[in-house]
């Protein structure tokens, strides 16, 4: 038995008001992918001059002096 069978026997023994649910959260299911293939691959470099440190990153903290 596939997925989809074993989902819809199980279906058909739940209430309508339950059915419903279940059906809101196919459905959301179905959103949520959508978006997923809807992204564009990363392309390396594509975050280039938006991220930066600090010249002194390497320099020990003030707070940490006393340590």
């Amino acid at each position: 038995m596939t997925h989809a069978e074993l989902v819809y026997q199980h279906l058909k023994q739940l209430p309508d008001s339950v059915a419903a649910e279940v059906l809101d959260f196919v459905r959301f299911l179905e959103q949520k992918q959508a978006n997923v293939e809807a992204r564009l691959p990363r392309q390396p470099g594509s975050a280039r001059g938006l991220i930066w440190m600090a010249a002194d990153f390497d320099a020990s903290l003030d707070d940490f002096k006393d340590y």
